[in-house]
């Protein structure tokens, strides 16, 4: 077994080294994980070249690019192509130099003999445990064909999810954006200006607009104070929010925020429920499949639910039992929906029909979010614009009228 010199994080941020045995970098990661690590580099002690792996700094691969992989892929095994060609092909393919590395050493391992499950599983950075369990469960099952599409497919409906949820977000963004620029612009720019004008002539400024002025007069002063601090800001907020509290503390707001709420259990019950549905519907065991899908949801509560639910489970339980305790951040009829589904004994084909209907949810309700918060924007905007208005034109009436 070959040893690694690591370089790890923790829940803390604190960085950790030292030097760990382990069959290979995702066995490694495993081992750190456990511990409550989280690997950043590693390096074989014994490599030639001792090449490093990044796996948190290294560029991401896309999920499209992930997408076309699992469909292409399922397309070259349906047409009886070998795994050596079809990752040959795919390595030419695609556009991403860090998947085309990682295809092209695939390529060289399954040359070589070795599973392509356990090939993939070189790059955790690259390939999800959900990735990794689809494409094991195919090999041994003789299904791969079927379990790409349905691996495919699942991806497909991920990407739709987060892409409809940041799509809400840009016009918000957009807008706060180029209010602060023009924020930035009056302050620095017009008012400084318009402060001669008024002292010229002996015309009282409203505390409003001097306070307006002198921030824009230490702005240009003090400008890389401006730069400095929110980066500072931005930069301590990220750290805070990488932490187990920090991302404790954010998940709980957003499940409390009633505008937010609904909006995050949907979410994250849809990502739950569809990999769950994709799993077992492959023949992996319920006990597997949750221990996976915990790694497909963000938040934190969800993450707990699916942990203690595998635990229960291991002790006799069914699932909609063990999750009957967190009722509260599922979606109402969601567990009961489940009981149903075990009752039947079609707890896939219901996780998969539940799985349809809360990611239409998720679009739905972004859609009904991105147009509450639109007009909020423009009254807030107006706002604004208004006060700005005001700390100008005030002034100027006033100086005006002083000359008659």
């Amino acid at each position: 077994m070959p040893n690694y010199f690591y370089t790890a994080k923790s829940l803390e941020g604190r960085i950790v080294s030292g030097t760990q045995a382990a069959e290979d970098v995702r066995g490694l990661a495993g081992i750190l994980k456990n511990d409550g690590l989280f690997l950043a580099k590693a390096v074989l002690k014994d490599a030639k070249d001792r090449k490093w792996y990044n796996v948190q700094l290294s560029m991401k691969v896309s999920s499209t690019e992930k997408i076309m992989l699992a469909r292409n892929l399922s397309i070259m095994v349906a047409t009886s192509l070998s795994l050596v060609k079809s990752f040959d092909i795919l390595a030419n393919q695609t556009k991403s130099k860090k998947l085309k590395d990682a295809l092209i050493s695939v390529r060289e391992r399954i040359n070589k003999g070795e599973s392509m499950s356990s090939s993939l599983a070189q790059y955790p950075d690259i390939f999800s445990d959900f990735f990794l369990s689809m494409v094991k469960v195919g090999e041994e099952s003789g299904t791969l064909e079927e379990v790409l599409k349905i691996l495919a497919l699942q991806l497909e409906k991920e990407h739709r999810l987060k892409s409809s949820v940041q799509g809400a977000m840009v016009y918000p963004v957009i807008v706060l954006s180029l209010l602060l620029v023009v924020g930035m612009v009056v302050a620095i720019v017009v008012l400084p200006r318009l402060k001669q004008f008024f002292v010229g002539m002996n015309s009282q400024i409203p505390f409003y607009t001097k306070m307006l002025i002198d921030f824009g007069e230490f702005s240009v002063k003090q400008w890389p104070v401006l730069i400095i601090v929110p980066v500072v800001l931005v930069a301590l907020i990220a750290a805070i929010l990488r932490t187990k509290k920090g991302q404790w503390a954010l998940d709980t707001i957003l499940l409390k925020f009633p505008l937010f709420s609904g909006l995050v259990k949907k979410n994250n019950c849809a990502i739950l429920i569809r990999s769950l549905s994709s799993l077992l519907g492959s023949g992996v065991s319920l006990v597997r499949s949750l221990e996976v899908s915990a790694g497909t949801v963000g938040n934190y509560y969800f993450k707990k639910a699916v942990t203690s639910a595998s635990d229960k489970i291991k002790k006799g339980e069914k699932l909609s039992e063990a999750l009957g305790n967190f009722r509260d951040i599922f979606p109402f009829g969601a567990i009961e929906m489940l009981e149903v589904g075990e009752e039947t004994g079609r707890t896939a084909t219901v996780l998969k029909t539940l799985a349809d209907f809360y990611e239409d949810e998720v679009i739905d309700a972004t859609a009904k979010l991105s147009s509450a918060i639109e007009p909020m924007l423009i009254i807030f905007l107006g706002a604004i614009v208004a006060f700005f208005a005001f700390s100008i034109i005030q002034p100027m009436y006033s100086s005006l009228g002083s000359i008659h």
